[in-house]
């Protein structure tokens, strides 16, 4: 029978040991043959547990392969399936790239028809930068601006308004709260302006005894008393029913 090569080296020892003890058996005494022989067990025995110890490794390594093997075939769905899924991936990629590319080649679309001019009946005035907006639209937003506390675009808009719409209903107020804004923003000398505008352009305006109350305080502001003095006191004669007519009297009292 064919002998494996591990069971072969056993063998080759066990007959050189025997050979070695056999020898020893001729020439020496008994005590000493039994020695031998005890020693000879001895080593054997430990020989025996090498070769068990080295078979308990082989089978942990042969185990653990295994285990290797049959992870690796449960994991192989997964990778089969990332592997797939970027693969689509890299398809709708290719995909997009060639669309935008076509849309970069089309050439470009004709341009819009112009819109139909406005009939004189139309009551819409075109405003530079600001296409079709009405004297009406055109105040709201300033006005808007100054009752959100942005001054700096009520004067933007109101100055705006006034260059575009000269004539209108709605100027005088325009006047009024641009010179407001500017008030509020501490610049007397252009509140001043405002207001006076308002005066003499308008003399007949609603906004007159407002106009002239804040004349007059934007004058005191300035260090110019008798100018403020003289527009309190138009408010009082002039417009005695109107509400800053009370308010002039008492700005009036404080000033004496």
């Amino acid at each position: 029978m064919s002998l494996q090569p591990v069971q072969f080296a056993r063998y080759v020892i066990l007959v050189g040991v025997v050979g070695i003890a056999v020898s020893l058996a001729g020439c020496a005494k008994h005590a000493d043959f039994v020695e031998v022989r005890d020693q000879l067990s001895t080593v054997s025995r430990s020989q025996e547990q090498d070769h068990q110890r080295v078979d308990q490794a082989l089978r942990r390594i042969e185990s653990i392969e295994q285990k290797k093997d049959k992870d690796s075939e449960a994991n192989k769905p997964r990778f089969d399936d990332l592997s797939a899924r970027l693969q689509k991936l890299e398809t709708r990629l290719a995909k997009l790239e060639e669309s935008l590319g076509q849309a970069a080649a089309k050439p470009e679309s004709a341009p819009a028809k112009p819109a139909k001019p406005a009939s004189p009946s139309d009551t819409t005035t075109i405003v530079p930068g600001v296409p079709g907006i009405t004297p009406t639209s055109a105040f709201n937003l300033a006005y808007n601006d100054y009752l959100n506390g942005k001054y700096e675009l009520a004067v933007a808009g109101f100055q705006r308004f006034t260059k575009d719409f000269p004539g209108t209903s709605l100027t005088p107020n325009a006047h009024y709260w641009l010179g407001e804004s500017y008030y509020v923003l501490k610049d007397y000398p252009k509140a001043i302006q405002s207001f006076e505008y308002l005066i003499s352009e308008f003399p007949g305006n609603e906004k007159m005894p407002a106009a002239l109350y804040k004349l007059g305080l934007a004058a005191a502001e300035t260090g110019d008393p008798a100018k403020a003095k003289k527009s309190l006191k138009r408010v009082v004669d002039e417009f005695p029913a109107a509400d800053e007519a009370k308010l002039a009297k008492g700005r009036l009292a404080e000033m004496k």
